[in-house]
């Protein structure tokens, strides 16, 4: 059983638990890290969901995330999710977005992360991640508004991908 911290909206804690799969309760608010990975040479790393993932299964995003855990920071969150659905161990974050949903009552904080790695040394997480890719700054802009890709994600990175271009 996954536990996550409640906040509202000010993204202060509510001092109340949630449960993941269970209704979060009008009023609160839980946490979703994501990390969008760019290597020096200017290319960027987009991950498969898992066909069995409940939701956008098989399809891309620019992106290793999820949820903060009960007493996890943001950014602490984001380097945990990264190692873990990439391999990537990271040194520092540059946070690029923070978005609050009413619509799905989530608070979004996203993060770049500059890479100098072997492109070939990713790690799927099993569950979670079955492929990867490596895409060069314009095939990245392109693919993110093709049906491949996980569409709700690609809005959250609509200010970065306008700086970008």
């Amino acid at each position: 059983m996954e536990i996550w911290d409640a906040y509202y909206k000010d993204e202060t804690k509510a001092n109340y638990d949630l449960v993941r799969g269970e209704e979060i309760p009008k009023g609160f608010y839980h946490v979703v890290s994501e990390v969008l990975v760019k290597h020096i040479d200017g290319s960027y790393l987009l991950m498969q969901r898992d066909f069995n993932k409940e939701t956008f299964p098989g399809k891309y995003e620019a992106s290793a995330g999820g949820s903060s855990l009960k007493g996890e920071a943001p950014i602490e969150c984001a380097f945990r999710e990264l190692k873990e659905e990439t391999g990537i161990i990271a040194t520092s974050l540059e946070e690029i977005y923070h978005i609050v949903s009413d619509e799905n009552q989530r608070i979004y904080h996203g993060y770049l992360c500059i890479v100098e790695c072997d492109k070939d040394s990713i790690i799927l997480q099993k569950g979670e991640t079955i492929s990867y890719k490596w895409l060069d700054k314009d095939e990245f802009i392109s693919f993110v508004n093709s049906d491949e890709y996980a569409g709700a994600h690609g809005k959250r990175l609509k200010g970065y991908l306008d700086k970008i271009k």
